[in-house]
């Protein structure tokens, strides 16, 4: 098998191969990913910082408190195999329920507190948790017909206000309970247990669990290690119920040894005097909120000091070559790493590392260690080489183990030989960047965020003076893309553009409000009743 140095590209299995150096994994031995995580060297003492109150959190307190929340949840009936929700905004305390309840074999699902109480519902409904922890202010979103046990991880001094829901204790107590002289029986955990359920509407339209593995997390740590090293300083300010935080600043980064100051939500002058006090090298962003920094660079710099930071990390959609160029032009100093990854493959596929990777405007980098792709012709099946547009296909040890209570969705998305198919059009080039050319799938990025149009769709067909639906990405500088919908109103009604973005609005998180209507005689569709959004797409474009 002979592999060209320069691309990656293998002539004889027209397979793409990393260029980065392999990852040390450990053996295929009963090992979970928090203990993992707990045992790697480095001499970082502060772990995370509460940017709002100033509260720290070192090492050595993460790691008892870690080991004293997991003592209580199995007090409390938790094992191995058991799923525990968190519906939380950013918090130090997330990363301790997440570790503690991995340590278990048990398996975290993280619940977006943006989310609406339906949505919330849906998540419980099918994964099925036995615990959930919360806050006083996101308490109320729990379904009151579930009978769900309830941590909460603020003050517990109000719980009784809190008459509908099943308050078991409080996060706070758990980490200051002592632990008990007889050690409870640690069950024994597979790298091949699920260890995170995190939903996406992955390459298939609806929202679905993503199975992740300690052997996917062990191997992301590893990614980590190759792509940033030790002992460094950053700000989380994305959610860490997304992929692209909780990869990074609930697991990873720990096991480096960084120091994390943690915001509660993105507000952009709270994270400018982050910078400002906290003084970190390392930001992660999403492109909205790179765009944002782009368009208020002079005011930004005159109020700022922004001068430690050098490098940004951007992921959760594509961002163009022009954000980047204005980015770079307006704070010198500051190199932008993007990256490309999905839900799927644990946030990791592809990533730049060194600054003269950054000079690849419009790429997403390097396969990362380890990760193999094909580009495969999405009509024919045919597999392309070099410079050759198709469906990106990836093989790594970060794939999912698939999707939760859904064997036909796993299987439609991963192959017998572990292929994922991810649904976007890429190309490969001579010397093995990878590029981003569009999506395949039907998904809509919103802020960083996946809309299923299907899901829209299905919503504003329940409306009695709506005959058909289609839903479509309208871009957007800011947020990337927003949905748009296509309407057919049924005979006689005056239904208007307002009252239907209300409608919508009333029953889906912020990111998933349409917000654009136009109404139509017919819907677009192919002889099999399939909506040709493209049709769509192109009608839209030629009005902007």
């Amino acid at each position: 098998m002979t592999i060209d140095r320069k691309s990656g590209f293998c002539d004889s299995t027209s397979v793409f191969h990393s260029k980065r150096e392999p990852m040390s994994l450990p053996p295929n031995q009963h090992l979970d990913v928090t203990t993992f995580i707990s045992s790697q060297p480095h001499r970082g003492e502060t772990a995370f910082v509460d940017a709002v109150t100033g509260r720290r959190l070192g090492f050595s307190e993460l790691w008892l408190g870690v080991e004293r929340v997991a003592s209580r949840l199995h007090a409390l009936g938790v094992r191995k195999g058991d799923v525990v929700i968190i519906l939380s905004p950013n918090s130090i305390l997330f990363p301790v329920v997440s570790l503690s309840v991995m340590s278990l074999g048990a398996v975290i699902t993280t619940a977006n507190p943006i989310n609406t109480p339906g949505e919330i519902s849906n998540q419980i409904e099918d994964s099925r948790p036995v615990l959930a922890f919360t806050t006083r202010n996101l308490v109320s979103k729990l379904p009151s017909s579930n009978d769900l046990p309830v941590v909460l991880m603020d003050d517990s001094r109000a719980a009784s206000s809190f008459s509908r829901a099943k308050i078991v204790g409080s996060l706070e107590a758990m980490m200051e309970t002592e632990l008990s002289e007889s050690s409870r029986a640690k069950q024994r955990v597979s790298q091949d247990d699920t260890a995170a359920l995190l939903y996406s509407s992955g390459t298939t339209g609806t929202s679905k669990g993503v199975m992740l593995t300690h052997r996917n997390l062990i191997a992301l740590v590893q990614a980590y290690r190759a792509r940033f090293g030790l002992e460094k300083r950053t700000v989380c300010t994305i959610p860490m119920c997304h992929v692209f935080s909780f990869a990074g600043f609930a697991t990873s980064l720990i096991a480096l040894g960084w120091t994390i100051v943690v915001l509660p939500k993105f507000e952009m002058n709270q994270l400018l005097s982050a910078v400002e006090i906290h003084r970190p090298s390392h930001l992660s962003l999403v492109p909205p909120m790179l765009v944002a920094m782009v368009n208020g660079a002079r005011e930004i710099n005159s109020k700022y000091d922004l001068s430690s930071l050098r490098t940004v990390v951007v992921g959760g959609a594509p961002l163009s070559r022009e954000v980047t160029e204005k980015f770079v032009e307006r704070y010198s100093g500051v190199r932008v790493l993007q990256g490309y990854g999905l839900t799927e493959t644990t946030a990791v596929v592809a990533s730049m590392f060194s600054e003269e990777e950054t000079e690849r405007y419009g790429s997403s980098g390097l396969l990362a260690p380890d990760v193999e792709a094909k580009i495969v012709d999405p009509d024919t099946g045919r597999v392309f080489g070099v410079d050759q547009t198709g469906e990106f296909w990836v093989r790594s040890p970060t794939v999912m183990k698939g999707y939760y209570n859904n064997e036909e969705a796993t299987a439609s998305t991963i192959d017998s030989e572990g292929w994922l198919m991810t649904g976007d059009l890429c190309y490969i080039d001579s010397e093995g960047f990878v590029f981003v050319v569009d999506r395949l799938k039907e998904l809509i990025k919103c802020n960083g965020y996946q809309v299923a149009p299907a899901e829209l769709e299905a919503l504003l067909l329940a409306h009695r003076e709506i005959a058909d639906a289609a839903v479509i990405p309208i871009p957007d500088m800011k947020a990337g893309q927003y949905p748009m919908a296509y309407i057919v109103r049924t005979a006689g009604s005056n239904l208007s553009e307002s009252e239907i973005m209300s409608f919508v609005a009333k029953q889906v998180s912020p990111y998933k409000r349409i917000r654009k209507v136009t109404f139509l005689a017919s819907i677009p569709k192919n002889p099999s009743g399939k909506i040709l959004r493209r049709e769509l797409i192109k009608l839209t474009t030629s009005k902007l």
